[in-house]
């Protein structure tokens, strides 16, 4: 989380096309931005996934409606589940991952995809005494 300003402004607000348009200079500039994880391959995979993103809104679905779909629109709500009863991943994590990989996209392994379904509202795993689960 300390990092998100960061990756925010070495990315250009995440807009898409313009990440996707990144070159080779790009990659080099962001290898010495110290504010974001400065690995090759997970700078490199994002500017592949925009790319991969651009594509499928070629074919007239979103990023978010392509996700959405693995979870049929409508969050998940694991009731009662302690804190180390949390899975790391689902059915639902595999199946949009092996999905994402087949499309192209790069570090999108199911725990990964699992952690984004929790972070983006898809999955709520708060326990019920959280004052965020009712969120």
């Amino acid at each position: 989380m300390r990092k998100r300003e960061a990756y925010r402004e070495a990315f250009c607000d995440f807009e898409v096309a313009t990440v996707a348009a990144f070159t080779e200079q790009d990659v080099a500039r962001l290898m010495l931005n110290t504010g974001i994880v400065r690995n090759r391959l997970k700078i490199s995979a994002a500017i592949h996934n925009a790319r991969c993103v651009l594509e499928l809104v070629s074919e007239g679905q979103t990023l978010s409606q392509f996700l959405w779909s693995f979870v049929d629109g409508k969050p998940v709500v694991n009731q009662g589940l302690a804190y180390d009863e949390i899975p790391t991943q689902t059915d639902q994590s595999v199946a949009m991952s092996c999905a994402l990989k087949k499309r192209g996209f790069k570090f999108v392994g199911p725990t990964i995809c699992y952690a984004f379904m929790q972070a983006v509202g898809m999955v709520n795993d708060h326990e019920k005494g959280c004052y965020l689960y009712a969120e």
